[in-house]
């Protein structure tokens, strides 16, 4: 399906909106009579803590608020595709939807890592305000589009930790010369501070570190850290996470597949993305306060903010990795341009609201 072909019958219902298809009452009957079986393939480990488990979470949602007549069964990753493959899948065919991020994808194209998060970029909060009211998930849509895919905003990690490290370090010289497993835009960054980084699967960081292949590795926050036992291999756990200030989930459709859904179908495929992105949100929230309190009090984890100077150069080589990404790439500029201009603006807000309640607050 071609994008500007999409992006038309997006518009006509304006994207599961209140009219509906045109078709007759009898046409629409028989449509609310037909039952769909659809395969959901996506990046995460079965049942991985937060993440994982959202996928299951949404699939039985889908299921229950259709009454069963979308039922979805999940694949974690390569139970069905390799957890890299599960674009081209969907895009293809070959499953009807996908769980994972866009930052994923960013050999399609250099706007995707948009989508998820960039490094200092927008908070969770901010992200969802610029997906659904800043033109975000316009852009995003027309973005995929082209693969023949409708994404949905999914939920959101939240703010990540910065890292695990086996010796801290008090400025950017000592940082220099590390070897560091950190993928993405957020590695680029890092290979401009003089840090040697790899890419390195999460089911294999432990051993890495253990056996001193990597010097230091990002993973995702507390709770995720915990359950794969990164404490008892560092024990120096930084702050904040820069490199992905707060990551959008993704829900990817194939476009045919999409539109041969009913439109009431179609409002719970996205009614669902909402409800289930929420409770994701707010259980990695809770979980996250809960095992960094068991990592610092029962694992004697020490917890260190990045120092002024290292956070001064990141920010800095950041701004060189957004403005090159961009640079050659006429959507991905438009994206940019859209996402700083939105976080321009919200930054103002969110000083005066949020960060300065925060700080009259103070420790409860």
């Amino acid at each position: 399906m071609r994008r500007r072909d999409l992006m038309l019958g997006l518009g006509a219902t304006g994207l599961l909106g209140a009219c509906g298809r045109e078709s007759g009452a009898a046409d629409t009957q028989a449509a609310r009579g037909e039952t769909f079986r659809w395969h959901m393939v996506t990046t995460w480990p079965k049942n991985f803590p937060g993440l994982g488990t959202a996928a299951e979470a949404l699939a039985e949602r889908i299921g229950a608020m259709s009454d069963g007549r979308l039922t979805v069964k999940v694949y974690g990753a390569s139970e069905r595709v390799p957890a890299m493959e599960v674009f081209d899948a969907v895009s293809g065919g070959a499953a009807q939807m996908g769980h994972g991020a866009a930052y994923y994808w960013k050999g399609k194209s250099p706007a995707t890592p948009f989508f998820t998060t960039v490094p200092f970029g927008l908070a969770p909060w901010e992200m969802n305000a610029w997906l659904h009211y800043g033109g975000g998930m316009e852009l995003w849509r027309e973005l995929y589009a082209d693969f023949g895919l409708v994404p949905f905003d999914a939920g959101n990690s939240g703010v990540q930790m910065g890292g695990w490290f086996r010796e801290p370090f008090a400025d950017l010289s000592e940082l220099r010369g590390r070897k560091m497993r950190i993928p993405g835009l957020g590695g680029e960054v890092m290979q401009r501070l003089g840090v040697t980084t790899v890419n390195i699967p999460g089911g294999e960081l432990f051993t890495a570190m253990q056996t001193g292949v990597i010097d230091a590795l990002e993973w995702v926050g507390p709770y995720n850290d915990l359950a794969f036992g990164l404490h008892k291999v560092a024990k120096h756990y930084y702050y904040p996470g820069w490199h992905e200030p707060g990551s959008a989930v993704e829900l990817i459709v194939n476009a045919d597949a999409w539109a041969s859904l009913p439109a009431d179908l179609q409002a719970v495929v996205e009614a669902a993305c909402a409800a289930t992105g929420a409770r994701m949100t707010a259980e990695i929230g809770a979980r996250n306060q809960q095992a960094l309190r068991t990592l610092v009090d029962e694992h004697g984890v020490q917890l260190h903010e990045f120092p002024p100077d290292v956070l001064d150069a990141l920010r800095t080589a950041s701004t060189e990795v957004l403005d090159e990404l961009t640079a050659n790439d006429a959507f991905a500029r438009r994206v940019y341009d859209s996402y700083r201009a939105f976080a321009r603006e919200a930054a103002a807000t969110t000083r005066r609201h949020e960060l300065a309640y925060l700080l009259a607050r103070r420790d409860p």
